[in-house]
């Protein structure tokens, strides 16, 4: 089959024909992006200027629906970057009703806003509170903490917090339910020395419950640690009903990771090794399994030798 040639002016006209298509292309690209678009993206909710002496509970989710008037461009970097807006809610006028309409505070949302996006709309549009008894509470703050320690180094004692116990103001049922509260989470790489910080309590989305103080001073002492061989003895467990019992070996050898500040502090008479007869009565085992029962705060059993002994009764 033959192969057509095209000569110079088809290819012209084809080169011309093409600068069109792509020249028209970029412009109805930049009127795309140049328009504006309603987009509409989920928000989580916070409330603020909270109703003194007043409890409530909300009757829908936390999360509603906003519509944004916005560029083309931005709704396109919205949907390469999907995350969950936040915006805060004024509930001062839930002193002298139960629901809140959004179409009043549409200025107040829109000031939360970089000024090129325009909130249009929010759904749904009323929100609404069922009262109850507020009352009050203290609970302990509890340290969350993702800390990676240099090697050789850890967490020598227990974590401290000012203050030990927070305020918390809510509806009974709520607040009767809160045993504690969380801190955010304290990071660190390559720690060395003692974390002292200040964390945020973490409300974890209880909008309705207000917490004093919101934060904490907290410590966490780190210090070197080191590696100390205790040798125990052992006790049986379970030896009613026998005329004799005879271990060997009578004693183990535990390695023990601690603070090198503590390295005197604790001997034998602070960790217990037990063994358990009842192993053997239930199970017919051949040796028994030794087990460290105690052992002090801040020390880690590293290994126990042996782990199994080999043992003797007598009925």
């Amino acid at each position: 089959m033959a192969v057509r040639r095209i000569n110079k002016v088809q290819r012209r006209k084809l080169a011309i024909f093409f600068r069109c298509i792509i020249l028209s292309f970029l412009a109805w690209t930049l009127f795309a992006i140049s328009s504006e678009y309603l987009f509409t993206k989920k928000a989580s909710m916070t409330y603020v200027n909270l109703p003194e002496n007043k409890a409530f509970h909300p009757l829908q989710s936390d999360t509603v629906s906003i519509k944004i008037k916005m560029t083309g461009w931005q709704v396109l970097l919205s949907k390469l970057k999907p995350d969950t807006a936040k915006i805060q809610v004024d509930i001062s006028g839930l002193k002298t009703r139960n629901f809140i309409v959004f179409g009043n505070q549409i200025g107040f949302i829109n000031r939360q806003f970089p000024s090129d996006n325009h909130v249009v709309g929010v759904s749904p549009d009323t929100l609404y509170f069922d009262f109850s008894k507020q009352t009050q509470r203290k609970i302990p703050v509890k340290v969350v903490h993702h800390l990676n320690f240099k090697k050789q180094y850890g967490i020598i004692g227990a974590t401290k917090t000012n203050p030990e116990y927070v305020t918390i103001t809510g509806p009974l049922e709520d607040v009767a339910n809160i045993e504690y509260l969380e801190t955010d989470s304290i990071k660190g790489v390559e720690v060395n020395t003692d974390v002292r910080t200040v964390a945020y309590l973490n409300k974890q989305q209880r909008t309705n419950i207000t917490i004093y103080p919101t934060f904490a001073e907290v410590v966490i002492p780190v210090g070197e640690l080191t590696e100390k061989i205790i040798e125990l003895p052992i006790k049986v467990e379970n030896a009613k009903g026998y005329t004799s019992v005879r271990i060997l070996p009578s004693k183990v050898k535990v390695n023990v990771l601690l603070a090198v500040k503590d390295f005197n502090k604790w001997s034998s008479r602070d960790f217990e090794a037990v063994v358990d007869l009842d192993a053997w009565k239930e199970h017919q085992v051949r040796s028994l399994p030794v087990i460290i029962t105690k052992v002090p705060e801040f020390c880690k059993i590293i290994n126990v030798e042996p782990q199994n002994i080999d043992f003797f009764v007598r009925k």
